[in-house]
């Protein structure tokens, strides 16, 4: 398994071992069989052999599971051939909490720094924050952040004005607010994406 660093260098090398691979492929197969309703119709050889076939995306699949993503299928895109996977854990990701948005909201910040923020980290791990329609989408196949909450991608116009987006699910319900980007706590993290 990895031990994730938040401070990573874009550049190390991201490849996985063969032990690594196999307890990777494993441990992804059996949350795949366990939650059949995220994923109706995806047969999981497809799914394994596309895994098998793209070993360079493994790594970022890894880095999702080892800050507790508990990375899952969610979709397969017939124009591209690659399948979605989202970060599922039933709460936001511990390896991933007390992280303000993005870059310049961590230099913005004069005291009480984070150690990394969200979209540095995401990057870092090659991965996506899920967006508004994503993160709704995720909401349907579970009840994902009832105790938690996830920043979500933010449209330039709002990160412009200092502010950024996160959503929770509370009240039977998936609410979408907004907060400085600078903001971080112990509850939020952020859920990503990642086509294979």
């Amino acid at each position: 398994m990895i031990n994730h660093n938040p401070q990573i260098e874009p550049a190390m090398a991201k490849e996985l071992s063969t032990e690594e691979r196999d307890e990777l492929i494993k441990v992804v197969k059996a949350r795949f069989e366990k939650n059949k309703q995220r994923h109706a119709g995806i047969d999981w050889a497809d799914v394994q052999a596309r895994l098998e076939a793209k070993p360079e995306k493994l790594w970022a699949l890894q880095a999702m599971e080892d800050t507790g993503g508990e990375p899952d299928v969610v979709a397969y895109d017939a124009s591209t051939g690659e399948y979605v996977f989202y970060d599922c854990s039933a709460e936001s990701p511990t390896g991933r909490r007390s992280l303000c948005y993005d870059h310049d909201a961590l230099e913005a910040r004069k005291d009480d720094k984070p150690d990394n923020s969200a979209v540095e980290m995401a990057a870092e791990l090659g991965i996506d924050l899920l967006t508004e329609a994503q993160y709704r989408e995720l909401q349907t196949l579970g009840q994902f952040d009832a105790k938690t909450s996830s920043w979500l991608q933010t449209p330039p116009a709002i990160r412009q004005l200092g502010g950024a987006l996160f959503a929770d699910f509370r009240y039977n319900t998936v609410f979408v607010y907004h907060n400085g980007a600078s903001s971080y706590y112990a509850a939020r993290a952020f859920r990503g994406s990642l086509r294979v």
